[in-house]
């Protein structure tokens, strides 16, 4: 790797965010082009924090820091991204299920599914059935549905269903997770797959689009 990109790779491990920002005008200026700074330092810089996570290397605080400083590298390659032509790998809407507004693990499967080259659509917390399906509609090939409230899960059910009911379950990819979730609930409301964490979440969503 590049060194300038390296520098920016370190950055993102160590959660420097400032780092990420410093060092991400250098390689712009000497002609390295926004969709290889993308593609060789921040993308595989949050592949890593996802191993280092699963290792247990890293924790909570460790990912929302490195997906942080992502974040501001991210945005300064964004317009950049857009005008070189360069697109997301998917589009991705994620929400919190009706009746539940807890949004920290959502918020953190949206850093990380940014670092792993998607576009977000995030439609908050406390979405009905009818957010979702409006969302399939405007075209996204993957909905990730999050709960956790035991008492919360059964809309992800309810969503699922109104999404088949409007005809368009063929359309999309439905990822479910949250603290009470579990891979056997996953099957039994009809989801394409079931997600831990944020770092399993980004994996998970690559795969079912590829």
């Amino acid at each position: 790797m590049d060194e300038k990109l390296k520098l920016i790779y370190n950055a993102i491990l160590e959660g420097d965010m400032e780092g990420v920002v410093n060092n991400i005008q250098a390689p712009l200026d000497a002609g390295v082009a926004p969709g290889e700074i993308l593609n060789t330092a921040l993308i595989p810089a949050m592949d890593k924090v996802g191993q280092l996570f699963e290792e247990g290397e890293y924790f909570v605080p460790e990912m929302l820091v490195a997906a942080r400083a992502m974040k501001a590298g991210l945005e300064i390659l964004k317009p950049l991204l857009v005008d070189s032509g360069v697109d997301p790998v998917g589009k991705v809407a994620l929400g919190t299920v009706k009746g539940d507004l807890h949004d920290i693990g959502k918020n953190l499967v949206a850093m990380m599914l940014e670092g792993a080259g998607f576009e977000i659509v995030d439609l908050g917390a406390d979405v009905s059935p009818d957010q979702f399906v409006a969302a399939v509609r405007d075209g996204v090939d993957v909905v990730g549905l999050s709960a956790l409230l035991t008492t919360t899960m059964p809309a992800m059910e309810n969503t699922i269903r109104a999404i088949k009911e409007s005809g368009l379950r063929d359309r999309v990819k439905i990822i479910v997770g949250g603290a009470p979730v579990t891979a056997e609930y996953a099957r039994q409301i009809g989801a394409d797959g079931y997600a831990a964490d944020a770092s399993q979440a980004a994996t998970l969503a690559r795969e079912l689009i590829s």
